[in-house]
């Protein structure tokens, strides 16, 4: 490129860092704006699931088969910042049992790697585990810590010209002849506003896409799916642990650090930003993980909290649970807006995937021919990012 083309990425999510790593290898100057701080949002409430995709192998296979991949991927791009220590998903009762078989052809059916567990090797690994489970299987899950996964791609991003401006809020967009040409963002140090010109801008808010986007006059089929997560302060699992049964409420516990995270509920909210959390939620947490790890139920909580998942589909439907975990670019010159792009859904296992589907786009629209490169390029340590005012 004579001139490299400019995009300005909305969102230091793991989406937005992953998609300015891509951006950045293929040659385009890259700007990221983010309101708060690098994963203050939607990344930084996660359950810190490396996804092995096990859990929707059998409801969401799509999903599953997007979570093995870049399982896979991550595993050789990141490999100072996973604590790649596999699952257990475990079989409490009679149904759990019986759903095992439908469980395991669907993995196969996908390429999920999973190993049956002989009970003994599995309550002589895992001691907290009920010794009424049922039945245990293996699968490639891991752990990674959020702020640390996307310092990682911007680091790299950063080493390839990226900047990133945290506590700028956008407020506006630059419009000539149906085009954003730039965006207005307000400083949340010192309140200034100024404009940043752009030749393409990406949407990569999460659960606040859709507000972004109607700033444009544009519409994306987001709903805020919110869900309760409880951490409490003992590291009570080595391996994640997972109930085997189609995903629903407090049917996981992941490990992190010296901590066991306890989730998750799921319902539709209207503000990503104003969650109330169900103090039965919290207690439904208690109850449910119990019947996997029963003494979960000896520590009171060490942190509560919530996070909106930017799920993709009809706000009609009131269960977030029947909502594919797949992601989505949406190019809005179809709303008559052209230099506008959106990219949601997935989850922050998946924002490789996500950051090169949506930067194909923009180099289709831009004319621009560059391959990705991001399934082979190794990241640089979380510790090689530069903070800048």
């Amino acid at each position: 490129m004579p001139r490299p083309f400019h995009v300005v990425i909305i969102g230091a999510g793991s989406t937005g860092a992953a998609t300015a790593h891509d951006l950045a290898l293929r040659g385009f100057r890259v700007t990221v704006v983010e309101r708060g701080e690098i994963a203050s949002g939607t990344t930084g409430r996660n359950h810190c699931l490396l996804h092995s995709g096990a859990r929707y192998a059998v409801n969401d296979p799509i999903s599953a088969r997007e979570c093995i991949e870049e399982n896979f991927i991550l595993r050789r791009i990141m490999p100072d910042s996973m604590e790649l220590n596999d699952g257990y998903m475990v079989a409490v009762d009679d149904a759990d049992y019986a759903f095992k078989e439908t469980f395991l052809e669907a993995c196969e059916e996908i390429g999920i790697p999973t190993r049956e567990v002989p009970l003994a090797e599995a309550l002589a690994h895992e001691p907290n585990l009920s010794p009424n489970i049922k039945a245990v299987v293996q699968v490639p899950d891991g752990v990674f810590e959020p702020f640390r996964f996307c310092l990682s791609f911007l680091a790299t991003a950063q080493a390839n010209g990226a900047v990133i401006k945290t506590h700028h809020e956008v407020i506006g967009f630059v419009q000539h002849g149906g085009a954003i040409t730039g965006v207005q963002v307000r400083s949340r140090r010192d309140g200034r506003v100024s404009v940043i010109g752009a030749d393409m801008v990406i949407n990569a808010a999460g659960p606040w896409c859709g507000k972004v986007a109607h700033m444009a006059g544009c519409d994306v089929p987001v709903v805020p799916t919110a869900g309760v997560m409880v951490s409490v302060p003992a590291r009570l699992n080595r391996k994640v642990i997972h109930r085997l049964h189609l995903p629903g409420d407090g049917d996981i516990l992941v490990p992190q650090r010296m901590t066991s995270l306890l989730g998750t509920s799921s319902w539709r909210v209207e503000d990503p930003d104003a969650i109330n959390i169900p103090r039965e939620h919290v207690q439904r947490m208690y109850e449910l993980t119990a019947q996997m790890i029963p003494v979960v139920k000896r520590y009171a909580p060490r942190g509560v909290w919530a996070a909106a998942r930017p799920l993709i589909g009809s706000a009609k439907l009131a269960d977030g649970r029947a909502l594919s975990r797949t992601f989505e670019s949406f190019d809005h010159a179809k709303d008559g807006v052209e230099g506008f792009v959106t990219i949601t859904g997935g989850k922050t296992a998946t924002a490789r995937a996500m950051a090169e589907k949506v930067s194909d786009l923009v180099c289709r629209k831009l004319g621009v021919d560059a391959e990705c490169r991001t399934r082979e390029v190794v990241l640089l340590s979380h510790r090689a990012y530069r903070y800048t005012a």
